[in-house]
């Protein structure tokens, strides 16, 4: 009996919903290898259009509750396959139509609600289709699948971008063969033909006072993180010149490296306590931040730009420390509900601040330069550690 069989109910529909999540990642990896300089290159994003874009690409996550409230009659799977239809169209808009900054935007957002609606899916059957006390497990083998998937797109897209050189036909092939795993993703989560029910505390906001301090630390998590996964490729290939074989093989090292560190940094909040691990991290981040933006006043350009690669594989290393504030609501909660419920507005909160950053990020690095776009993640991270050191922690008896 292998992994899955242990885990998944023989009867459900976890097959096919695994073979269309392994899809789903691999158009991911693509689509993300190779999307930044494709705004650069082909479409000549400059730094705020570049904000505006990932503004409207996030737009789908601030307002997911909403969408789930409107689909509330619907099961899971037809949510999912709802889903993967919109990602698809998406998809196809990107390889057909011009490669202009609002038609561009516009077919970002459309894959970007398509991707949203199923990751308030994701979670929903993989708990469905476990069995009893395996859920903890099956939530573990949908991220590795994801992740694996993910992690191939990149690889494709190195030995790609080895052989061939940055053009816009190269990007709309790219994006063809996407549309093209997207749709067999599409046609697999057909044959997922049950009818769970969706988890309603996703389609509601939870507010409650006991958890006002860690909504505040999810907006200072949001806004940091947005800093550098918008713009971190952005001045790697804006600044610095980096192509899409440099970009794909970035990615590829930080996930791998993140990989690897997940069940580290997971021991190691269990270790020291999550209020220790919420302070550090972003300690380490103000480092992070300033070789970053002033690399490139103290080492040779080509020095920098290994430095900015090095610490934006450490940033995505000590993102994953956010995990420490998952913990800080289950210490504080009553209840698994109150738990995804308190979750579930945590991210729709990061999502407000974030869709704020991503558009003004933009124009401060147009402005101001790099080194104030920066500047201003190292004291949001300041920020989030003093708050995160006001935090009580419970008493055990």
């Amino acid at each position: 009996m292998n992994r899955f069989e242990t885990v998944f109910k023989p009867d459900s529909k976890y097959k096919a919903f695994f073979l269309s999540m392994l899809t789903f990642g691999l158009a991911y990896g693509l689509y993300k290898g190779v999307i930044d300089n494709y705004l650069a290159e082909i479409v000549a994003m400059t730094e705020f259009d570049r904000g505006v874009s990932e503004f409207f690409r996030e737009l789908p996550g601030l307002a997911l509750v909403f969408i789930l409230a409107a689909f509330y009659m619907m099961s899971a799977e037809k949510i999912y396959r709802v889903g993967a239809l919109v990602m698809l169209f998406g998809m196809g808009m990107h390889a057909m139509l011009p490669a202009s900054r609002v038609l561009v935007t516009l077919s970002i957002f459309i894959y970007s609600l398509g991707e949203h609606m199923q990751l308030g899916m994701k979670n929903t059957l993989s708990l469905e289709y476990s069995k009893e006390g395996h859920g903890g497990a099956a939530l573990g083998l949908q991220n590795s699948v994801n992740q694996i998937g993910t992690l191939a797109g990149y690889i494709l897209i190195i030995i790609a971008f080895f052989f061939v050189e940055s053009s816009l036909e190269a990007f709309r092939t790219v994006f063809w063969i996407t549309a093209a795993i997207t749709g067999i993703g599409a046609l697999a989560s057909t044959r997922m033909t049950g009818r769970s029910e969706t988890d309603k505390t996703k389609s509601r906001f939870y507010f409650r006072r006991k958890y006002r301090k860690y909504y505040m630390l999810e907006v200072f998590y949001g806004a940091r993180k947005q800093v550098f996964f918008t713009f971190g490729p952005y001045v790697l290939i804006l600044f610095y010149g980096a192509d899409t074989m440099t970009i794909s093989l970035l990615f590829a090292v930080s996930a791998i490296s993140c990989f690897f560190a997940s069940p580290v940094i997971g021991k190691v909040i269990d270790h020291l306590g999550y209020k220790i691990v919420m302070i550090s991290d972003t300690l380490i981040l103000v480092i992070v931040c300033f070789f970053y933006g002033f690399a490139h006043h103290i080492f040779p350009m080509h020095v920098a730009f290994i430095v900015c690669c090095v610490n934006y594989v450490l940033d995505s290393v000590i993102s994953l420390a956010s995990m420490a504030s998952n913990i800080y609501v289950q210490d504080l909660s009553d209840n698994s509900d109150e738990v995804r419920a308190t979750i579930s507005t945590g991210v729709s909160v990061n999502h407000m601040i974030t869709i704020l950053i991503a558009l003004f990020g933009g124009w401060i690095w147009q402005t101001l330069g790099i080194e104030t776009l920066f500047i201003l993640s190292a004291i949001l991270g300041l920020c989030n550690s003093a708050y995160a050191a006001t935090i009580k922690v419970p008493q055990r008896g």
